[in-house]
């Protein structure tokens, strides 16, 4: 999948290169308020959330795996109809991803944080930051361990043949199979290096919640949830716009997390990336400018 300023764009491997374009219209033009700093990264949050899963699911139309449908799946799609079928598997996704975050990275740490409250509260903030690191390291763990999955591998392939293809782009060298091998995957705007600053503010901001209720912590941090969000998202934007020293310091992390995430394609990836991007080249110089 690849996003421009105004398309974007699906393509899958099948027999042949099967492609589905989209005219983006930012919620921004009709809500200006939306595209405000710091609003506009949970807003783009929720909408790459909603485009990748509907991006995972056309896949899945396009070269559907060779399988029975189970009862339940038969029954909600004579009751929804295929589309609603689609629908129903978007929004309970969508839902579920949210809730394995929710868990994993927010309740989880707290909960374990709490077991050792009575050797660590005696710190005072000591507690927030050890809570924060538990975090850290429970993502890391996590993508380190997903990225290790048979069928995961070959979807951060992919995912390596976009950052290198964007690359080539930006370089401004003709989009070829051989130009583009030579390209980094690793990509500072990636999202796998905005998630790690999300952690990373989180852990932050996190600092200042404290109450001896496990249910008042978590449900502050829910709250405190977008304005993190909020934040990553423009030191991010800010990241992928400069590159000087400090810049380079900063996003090293996120850099170096892409090992798990990314992989190095093959040539029929490439050609994926490669067209995918072509879709969504604008037809006017600059409009992409990040």
């Amino acid at each position: 999948m690849m996003r421009g300023p105004d398309k974007l764009a699906i393509v899958v491997r099948g027999e042949e290169l099967i492609t589905k374009e989209k005219t983006l219209t930012p919620i921004s033009k009709k809500y200006p308020v939306l595209g405000w700093p710091f609003i506009r990264g949970v807003v783009n949050f929720a909408d790459s959330m909603k485009e990748s899963v509907a991006a995972l699911n056309f896949s899945v139309e396009a070269v559907p795996l060779e399988e029975s449908e189970s009862k339940f799946e038969k029954w909600i799609e004579r009751k929804l109809g295929s589309k609603g079928l689609m629908n129903a598997v978007t929004a309970t996704a969508m839902v579920l991803g949210v809730l394995l975050a929710v868990g994993f990275f927010i309740i989880l740490p707290t909960f374990l944080a709490g077991l050792f409250a009575e050797h660590i509260a005696p710190l005072g903030g000591w507690r927030a930051a050890f809570e924060g690191g538990l975090r850290l390291c429970i993502f890391v763990a996590y993508i380190a361990a997903v990225s290790q999955m048979s069928d995961m591998k070959r979807v951060f392939a992919y995912h390596g043949a976009e950052h290198k293809t964007i690359f080539c782009y930006e370089a401004g060298e003709e989009l070829t199979v051989e130009n583009v091998k030579r390209f980094s995957r690793m990509h500072p705007r990636c999202g796998t290096s905005f998630l790690l600053m999300v952690i990373i503010i989180g852990v932050l901001a996190f600092l200042w919640v404290s109450s001896p209720n496990l249910l008042v912590r978590v449900a502050l941090k829910l709250a405190l949830l977008p304005v993190v969000v909020g934040i990553s998202y423009e030191i991010n934007r800010w990241l992928g716009r400069n590159d000087g020293l400090f810049s380079k310091i900063v996003r090293a992390p996120g850099l170096w997390l892409q090992n798990f995430t990314t992989r190095e394609p093959d040539d029929s990836m490439i050609e994926v990336g490669i067209e995918a991007m072509k879709l969504v080249i604008p037809g006017e110089k600059g409009a992409d400018e990040w």
